[in-house]
């Protein structure tokens, strides 16, 4: 556990967060500031700065990841539709908490990948 990583003290028990599912190796949380309808954080319980990070020193646990926020859609009945599914990684690819994490996002039409 990082001590000053948010996700970190989340798994620990630390902060609160409303879980949606957990597993052995991740935690899967509504994001407390939604950007979609649903918007689903998916961690590994385990640190790791970034997925990029994550993929290369355990790609077992990068699967976890994907497998839980596979899941997570299911669960959330986002599957008939569509979802998207967002790592975002470093700071030009808008990454605000350095612990891997994959958004689910979905509920509603999401429009453009990137606007300017």
């Amino acid at each position: 556990m990082e001590i000053n990583c948010l996700f970190c003290r989340i798994v620990a028990g630390q902060i609160p967060a409303t879980v949606v599912r957990e597993t052995d190796t991740t935690l899967a949380f509504r994001d407390i500031s939604p950007q979609a309808a649903v918007h689903v954080l998916v961690i590994p319980k385990e640190h790791y700065a970034d997925v990029a990070t994550l993929t290369q020193a355990d790609p077992a646990l990068a699967g976890d990841v994907l497998g839980t926020a596979a899941v997570v859609a299911e669960t959330e009945g986002l599957l008939a539709d569509g979802f998207r599914l967002i790592f975002n990684t470093g700071q030009f690819g808008g990454q605000e908490v350095f612990h891997a994490h994959a958004h689910v996002l979905g509920g509603e039409p999401l429009g453009p990948m990137r606007s300017r």
